[in-house]
């Protein structure tokens, strides 16, 4: 769930805040938190995947469908966490979303213009539903 635009900008002041009474805290905080969790999570999706690999092996050597179709399934669910994972993970020096960039603001800026757009074709197709 999103923050609401007051949320946001309370978070923002709380950074700020951070920022100017201790700024080497903050800077050591500051997104490393993250990138350490998605790392992590991306190495242990690696590692379930390979897991699932032996088996789907093993199954084939024991010849039971069952263990292979776990395997294959161990795979496809750790290919998944990785992928996300992956794609997730901040880029080394990126801000955190919610972090009170430019480009966050920038993003519901369009997200907002956008539904006003659907809002004003709604409005429209009821008005002249309702005309006629």
């Amino acid at each position: 769930m999103p923050l609401s635009e007051h949320e946001q900008r309370m978070l923002e002041q709380m950074e700020r805040a951070l920022y100017a009474e201790d700024p080497k805290f903050a800077t050591a905080l500051e997104g490393s938190g993250l990138r350490t969790y998605t790392r992590r999570r991306v190495y242990q999706a690696v590692a379930g995947f390979l897991v699932g690999i032996a088996l789907l092996m093993a199954g084939m050597v024991a010849k039971q469908v069952w263990l292979s179709v776990v395997g294959f399934l161990v795979m496809l669910g750790c290919a998944v966490l990785a992928v996300t994972g992956w794609r997730k993970a901040p880029k080394p020096g990126e801000q955190v979303a919610g972090g009170g960039g430019h480009q966050a603001r920038r993003q519901s800026r369009q997200r907002r213009s956008m539904m006003d757009r659907i809002e004003q074709r709604w409005q429209k197709r009821r008005d002249e539903q309702g005309g006629h």
